[in-house]
């Protein structure tokens, strides 16, 4: 109920709820006074609420209407001794527990009053003030006199008194007495009671109502009924005291053990006093309601303080419970980017080694080792790293939204920092990937050089073989002429094969050579087999020399010589060379990477199959020679005459090698066609991941778009916007299969070593780092619209000042970046209305506002800081003056606070966490073990160093 205005009047009668105080009308002493129905008992709830009765000269107006609601009561009831005999027992004990603290005391109410002393005494003891000098005298009119100034002190307090006099209480009038005594006890110890802009004895009831809510067989609905069986009187001691009462074991049944339970204790731990009795209170009908309301109110009184302690505690231990959540968020923080970071140093190393054996297989393993990296390895990283953003972001929302200073993380894992070491990772997974495929492709070139030297070394080694033995034989000086001349004319014609043979024995340097340029890793035994050869070579053309010479030196005595043979051996052998070139080239092994390629090959094969008529040609025209010898050796019967002088190639030979030759032309078509289907089959990977990739890329980008749009706050309410967001996350999540699906695709590329893709702009590589830019963009978005939210709520700002405050800072982001320069924000205050003047002040404010808003002095004033700004301009939140009033409160009005006063307090983990950050008190009056609250609440809000 709202009070009424305090300088209104309201006359009641006597606002009793008993029927005890009014003496019977004297004729002519009637009047009526219209009494407020609003009552709580029984008896008065059933009558009338505008009921009016007669009511003899005595009433008392209050100005302050602390007592407007009140029980009506009934004119026959006035007399009832068992109430007089219940107020006078409750109002000594009350006026005693407070002339105790003077040293003195009263046995009769209506006897020690009477001189007016002790009334002022009294007066004087619960007001704390000091009243005029009273009379010494004892005559009547000393003793009118000091009454008259008691009254006058209580009128002075705003209560008027009506048809009291003070011949009443001089002459001990028990009713007027009684009557008086009510009044201060309603001034000076119910007046002030107060629950919810109530009246006195509602606010007292419902506080009693509140304090018992819990407890069984309780219902307190007034101050006569609801307290007869002494559970109430029970339940407010152990509400607040339980170390005093066992309530459990107390039973309805048994209403005078709980009454004498109740006021034993009270007067025993809580300094009391027994105001009722027991016996009274069961014997009474309805007991009287201002005897028991005296002595509730003694309870209320007793307990406020600790009512106080327990407010204050609670805002301790809220304020404590933020700073606990925010300290578990820096910790889980720590923990994160320790293990982030530690993550990447040891990745890094591993990314940043360039060493292999040298061989196709090593580096394959190493590539297949970086896919399972990619694939199982960095994406919880990756969300991490997201985990590890918005868990910040949400640990700095809490800390703006509780006023405590932004939170540093450690030297060297601030997000900066983390972002940093994130960059140099992909960039050290971009050039470990570029490297892989480019050790790739030159170790393959290596192994096809290295085949090649092969056979050509195998070639040239079959070739040379017994030739040094052919050149030191002495054979020439056991021939006839004719035989020498042979030898010679073999001699000359091993000459010419001899010269035929210098380029094979380059080709071989020169693959040997470009194996050692490419570090092949067998290069040793490459090497030794490339030496071998041209030592060979040389003690080949040191020994054609000497034999040369030494066939000269016999020719002058032998002469003999063959044309036909000669002839057969000068056609035979450039043809012969001609038939291992072809075969060589026919069994040659190839690589390519792209159609225009293999097609180039299988043109220049069509070009050579165009030369064989011409070599079909040549081989019957040699083998028509040795047809020839055969036929001169056969008509002449020459000896020997099959035998040519000048080589050791035979028409067999030739037949056989040009045999091979049109034998390997086909196979050299079949192998050419499988590698034309298999650049057919790379084209078909490469326009299958083109087409894929053509779609992804462009629905990552318009993603991106729209998340962008939706996180500049440019669509709907705060709510709109991150149910928009969560939706953007569900689909992208949904078309992750569609990433897989290329991923699938460029390994069967990778696999196919496609290095190159004509038909498309992008890479997996540039697909991924969109990927994962979208899921972070998507993260971080959902993650400042729900901080926005929270500041919202928490701020209690509305939806329409939100998108005010969205609205003019994005009409200053004209580049749509997220934040504004010093001027832009300027510029944007103003337009929010805010007063910045243009002189040299105006310059000085705008400083320390810009100071708040980017404290790290970036040069740009992101969104969630500017709302945090514009919030805490029209909101309230909790301060160090605040907390130290609570600590205050608990420690009595002491500079500092001991343990014990913390652990009776507050709970024992919030007790315990103020202990060990508490410094010692060091000013005056201090006590052993004193702490410091003070500096305790100012660290709590960044204002000390401690």
């Amino acid at each position: 109920m709202q009070a009424r205005s305090r300088n209104s009047l309201f006359v009641v009668g006597w606002r009793l709820p008993c029927r005890l105080f009014r003496p019977r009308p004297e004729p002519g002493n009637w009047r009526f006074v219209h009494i407020n129905s609003n009552c709580t008992t029984s008896n008065c709830t059933k009558r009338n609420s505008h009921k009016m009765m007669m009511e003899n000269g005595i009433s008392m107006e209050y100005g302050d209407g602390y007592m407007e609601q009140e029980e009506e009561w009934e004119r026959e009831g006035l007399l009832d001794p068992a109430w007089e005999k219940q107020q006078k027992k409750t109002f000594t004990a009350w006026c005693n527990s407070h002339l105790r603290k003077a040293g003195t005391a009263i046995d009769n109410i209506e006897e020690d009053f009477r001189n007016g002393l002790k009334l002022m005494l009294l007066l004087e003891v619960i007001s704390g003030e000091t009243l005029p000098k009273p009379d010494r005298g004892k005559m009547r009119f000393h003793k009118i006199a000091n009454v008259n100034k008691a009254l006058d002190f209580i009128a002075s307090k705003g209560v008027h008194l009506v048809s009291i006099g003070a011949e009443e209480i001089v002459d001990g009038n028990l009713k007027m007495t009684l009557g008086m005594i009510w009044t201060i006890i309603l001034r000076f110890a119910i007046q002030d009671i107060s629950v919810e802009e109530m009246t006195a004895k509602e606010g007292l009831l419902l506080w009693c109502q509140r304090k018992t809510a819990p407890y069984k067989n309780v219902n307190v609905q007034n101050f006569h009924l609801s307290f007869k069986d002494g559970l109430a009187f029970c339940a407010l001691i152990h509400r607040h005291r339980p170390d005093l009462i066992d309530y459990a074991k107390l039973s309805k049944d048994n209403p005078l053990e709980n009454l004498n339970t109740a006021f034993d204790v009270a007067e025993k731990y809580l300094d009391i006093p027994r105001m009722l009795d027991p016996d009274d209170l069961q014997n009474t009908a309805l007991p009287d309601e201002r005897a028991v309301m005296t002595y509730v109110s003694s309870y209320y009184h007793c307990f406020s303080g600790a009512q106080k302690a327990e407010t204050a505690a609670n805002r301790i231990c809220k304020v404590l419970k933020v700073n606990q959540e925010n300290e578990r968020l820096m910790e889980e923080y720590e923990r994160l980017a320790s293990d982030l970071l530690e993550w990447i140093r040891r990745t890094m190393p591993w990314l940043n080694s360039r060493q292999a054996d040298n061989s196709l297989a090593g580096v394959q393993k190493k590539l297949e080792e970086y896919r399972t990296y990619r694939r199982k390895h960095k994406p919880p990283r990756v969300e991490q790293k997201a985990k590890l953003e918005t868990n910040f972001n949400t640990l700095q929302t809490k800390l703006r939204l509780s006023n405590r200073p932004a939170y540093l993380p450690t030297e060297g894992k601030t997000v900066s920092d983390i972002s940093n070491a994130w960059k140099g990772l992909e960039l050290a997974e971009k050039a470990f990937e570029e490297w892989l495929l480019a050790e790739t492709m030159r170790l393959e070139r290596l192994e096809h050089l290295a085949q090649k030297f092969k056979h050509k070394a195998d070639a040239h080694e079959d070739w040379t073989r017994g030739k040094e033995e052919m050149l030191q034989s002495q054979d020439f000086r056991q021939c006839k002429l004719n035989e020498l001349k042979a030898l010679k004319k073999k001699h000359e014609a091993f000459e010419s094969d001899l010269a035929a043979h210098q380029d094979r024995v380059e080709q071989i340097a020169a693959i040997a050579q470009e194996l050692n340029t490419l570090e092949y890793h067998d290069c040793v035994s490459v090497n030794a087999r490339c030496q071998r050869i041209c030592d060979q070579w040389d003690r080949l053309g040191a020994l054609t020399q000497r034999r040369r010479t030494a066939l000269d030196e016999a020719e002058r005595i032998l002469e003999k010589i063959d044309i036909l043979h000669l002839e057969f051996a000068k056609r035979a052998a450039p043809f012969n060379n001609w038939l291992d070139g072809t075969r060589e080239d026919l069994v040659d092994m190839f690589i390519v990477h792209t159609m225009e390629e293999i097609q180039g090959l299988i043109q220049a094969h069509d070009q050579f199959k165009a030369t064989l008529g011409e070599a079909d040609k040549e081989f019957n025209l040699i083998v028509n020679l040795v047809r020839e010898v055969e036929s001169i050796v056969k008509q002449h019967q020459i000896p020997g005459g099959l035998e040519n002088p000048y080589t050791t190639l035979t028409a067999n030979d030739m037949t056989r090698k040009w045999t091979d030759v049109r034998q390997l032309v086909p196979q050299r078509d079949q192998t050419l066609a499988n590698e034309l289907r298999k650049q057919q089959n790379n084209e078909m990977l490469r326009r299958q991941f083109a087409e894929k990739a053509n779609v992804v890329g462009p629905w990552i980008e318009r993603q991106m778009d729209a998340v962008t749009a939706i996180g500049m706050g440019l669509q709907g309410s705060l709510e709109d916007q991150l149910h928009r967001l969560k939706e953007y996350e569900q689909a992208v999540y949904a078309y992750k299969p569609n990433i897989e699906e290329l991923e699938k695709i460029h390994q069967a590329v990778q696999e196919s070593m496609i290095f190159e893709n004509r038909y498309t702009n992008y890479t997996m590589e540039t697909l991924r780092v969109g990927w994962e830019q979208l899921l972070t963009s998507i993260n971080r978005n959902i993650n400042e619209v729900e901080n926005q939210i929270l500041t919202r709520d928490s701020k209690g700002i509305s939806q329409e000042q939100l998108n005010e405050f969205r609205s003019s800072f994005n009409h200053f982001d004209k580049n749509r970046t997220g934040r504004l320069t010093p001027e832009e924000f300027k510029s944007c205050l103003v337009s929010l209305g805010y007063s910045i003047g243009k002189d040299r002040q105006g310059d000085m404010d705008f400083q320390r506002i810009l100071a708040v808003v980017d404290p790290n002095s970036t040069g740009y004033v992101h969104f969630d800081a500017f709302l945090d700004f514009m919030t805490r301009e029209s909101t309230d939140t909790d301060t160090a003056e605040q907390v130290i009033d609570s600590f205050r409160i608990l420690a009595a009005d002491k500079p500092y606070i001991l343990p014990d006063e913390l652990r009776r307090e507050l709970p024992p983990d919030q007790a315990e966490y103020c202990i060990q950050r508490m410094p010692p008190y060091k000013g005056p009056n201090g006590v052993p073990g004193a702490l410091d609250y003070m500096s305790f609440s100012t660290a709590l809000y960044g204002e000390t160093d401690l």
